[in-house]
């Protein structure tokens, strides 16, 4: 682990970060798959696959068609996303450990969805932002919605803010709004730690936990 910082706020990516919610995104994207004739996606297909907002992936993928598509998306997922999402181990010991500072939630999951899930597991009363796709002028990898979320806990960008994810995408979005960057987990799904490239690296939520404790 590279030296940096101690934190003075913790924001977190949400999906494979605190959150094991692929289950409810595969589930989605089938449903619009099916309506194009699409071949389907496995649960690990989302993992290794999903990584920008719906806004930039969808054009690409379902071309002027994509509004459609994304209506059909966010149908299913809005009547089933809750049945499927559930914290990642070691999670719930991240966020008790995390409280001495501001945490926050900074994700590519459409900001109503989002905010919907957070309330569903009971973290409310754990975050200030919760900021999600749609809702700041551009979604991760660029730096806005991390600033968005800085902006609302009145604070500057600096390295004394730790943003915690699982891609390289996550890294880049800390690097571009001039955070440190901490990835946890191996990031196998998304090229490996070298090419994620962080700051600072925890191998699980376990060891998050463990350090933000010491650091208290």
């Amino acid at each position: 682990m590279s030296a940096a910082p101690r934190p003075g706020i913790l924001l977190y990516d949400w999906d494979n970060t605190l959150v094991d919610g692929w289950a409810g995104i595969t589930a989605a994207l089938n449903a619009t798959f099916t309506a194009f004739g699409h071949p389907l996606w496995t649960v690990e297909d989302t993992r290794n696959r999903v990584r920008v907002s719906l806004r930039e992936s969808f054009p690409v993928m379902f071309g002027d068609r994509w509004e459609h598509a994304r209506d059909i998306f966010y149908d299913t997922l809005t009547r089933q996303h809750l049945d499927h999402v559930a914290p990642m181990p070691g999670v719930p010991d991240v966020l008790s450990a995390g409280t001495p500072w501001p945490q926050g939630v900074v994700s590519n999951k459409a900001g109503a969805f989002l905010r919907r899930e957070v309330a569903h597991l009971g973290w409310s009363g754990f975050f200030g932002p919760v900021v999600g796709a749609g809702d700041a002028t551009a979604d991760k990898p660029d730096p806005a919605p991390l600033l968005m979320a800085l902006d609302r806990l009145g604070r500057a960008p600096g390295r004394d803010t730790w943003y915690i994810g699982d891609t390289a995408l996550d890294m880049q979005a800390a690097r571009s709004a001039g955070v440190t960057a901490v990835l946890i987990g191996d990031a196998a799904h998304d090229g490996g730690v070298e090419r994620a490239a962080p700051d600072i690296h925890f191998a699980d939520a376990v060891s998050l936990a463990s350090r933000l404790r010491d650091l208290a």
